[in-house]
């Protein structure tokens, strides 16, 4: 049993190194649920088997022991020299070997984890800025998993009802072109709504956003300013819903292009409208409309579509840390 299990924790970590380091095209929820899947397996064996064999082996000492002692009273010998040995003897065949601590001992804490990872909360680190000013490079946020609803790990297969997905929410989900990704960034059109981003204005089924100029911002990893933007973004969950604003921060460069290029192919295609001002989509049912803050330096819909409900992983909505500057941390939703 050792051998084998020395086989199955190398292939566990040959995928671990693998998928860190970008050879493998792997999924860490999926090697987190197989890593409770197998140490449960081992644990239940534990508690089955190993523990209860163990135990009997123990007791069976004990009476061969007591025997012993029973014995040699008898014959008016005290036995307190062979005591010691008795007990390590004990400690000996109640310890776990090798291979079952380092499987069932740490089913309860991988379990603990792979819950609270895919029903409750999920870090994410920020890795660009397109997000700047809302979310900087070095973030570690958290996702709530539940808010749109409780989804099964790995298949990501929705099983409750949650809140709606809203204009302005900043939503994590997995990148269309690449689903092994996960991308972060804001609704910016649900299922239904005909955006429009023409000369770095937004529109949302015919009413224009509002958008002032703010003092600018200063990005000290780059050590520059750029010119910032407060944009009052109709929040809601379907066309109709366009009372209720949200003020968001975005940044924009007036010398950036305004027309789109690179741009892939994806499904509902032939919903969108491009030109040298920019572009106009209708949003499919069941898909999103997403945008960075960071408005001219991010990758998203308008480059390679809509990100349907099946992608969604969570609502980000909190960074608990940044180490180059703690300040950071706190709520942004």
């Amino acid at each position: 049993m050792s051998t084998l299990t020395a086989i199955v924790l190398s292939g566990f970590v040959a995928y671990a190194i693998g998928w860190y380091s970008g050879r493998i095209e792997g999924s860490f929820a999926l090697l987190l649920f197989l890593a409770t899947v197998v140490s449960g397996v081992y644990w239940l064996a534990e508690q089955l088997f190993y523990l209860p064999r163990r135990r009997a082996a123990v007791m069976q000492l004990d009476t061969q022991h007591a025997s012993r002692l029973v014995e040699l009273k008898n014959q008016g010998i005290t036995a307190a020299d062979n005591e010691e040995a008795f007990h390590r003897s004990r400690e000996e065949l109640l310890r776990q070997p090798w291979w079952m601590d380092w499987t069932a001992g740490l089913f309860p804490v991988i379990a603990a984890v792979f819950f609270l990872r895919s029903f409750l909360f999920e870090p994410f680190k920020i890795p660009s800025g397109s997000m700047i000013p809302t979310l900087h490079v070095g973030d570690l946020i958290l996702v709530n998993k539940y808010h749109y609803g409780i989804r099964l790990p790995v298949i990501n297969y929705q099983v409750t009802s949650g809140t709606p997905v809203n204009r302005g929410d900043v939503m994590v989900f997995r990148y269309p072109p690449k689903p092994s990704l996960d991308y972060i960034k804001r609704v910016v059109g649900v299922p239904g709504d005909k955006v429009a981003y023409l000369n770095k204005k937004l529109t949302i089924n015919g009413q224009p956003v509002s958008k002032v100029a703010i003092p600018e911002f200063f990005d000290a990893d780059n050590m520059r300013y750029s010119k910032q933007f407060e944009e009052d973004m109709p929040i809601g969950s379907a066309p109709a819903d366009m009372k209720t604003l949200r003020k968001i921060r975005l940044l924009n460069e007036e010398s950036a292009p305004n027309f789109v290029s690179g741009i892939e192919d994806f499904s509902f295609k032939e919903n969108c409208t491009y030109s040298v001002e920019g572009l106009e989509c209708t949003v499919p049912a069941g898909h999103y409309f997403m945008m960075g803050d960071n408005r001219d330096n991010s990758l998203d819909s308008r480059y390679w579509g809509f990100v349907p409900d099946k992608n969604i992983v969570g609502k980000a909505f909190f960074v608990w840390m940044n180490f180059s500057n703690p300040s950071r941390i706190g709520s942004f939703d």
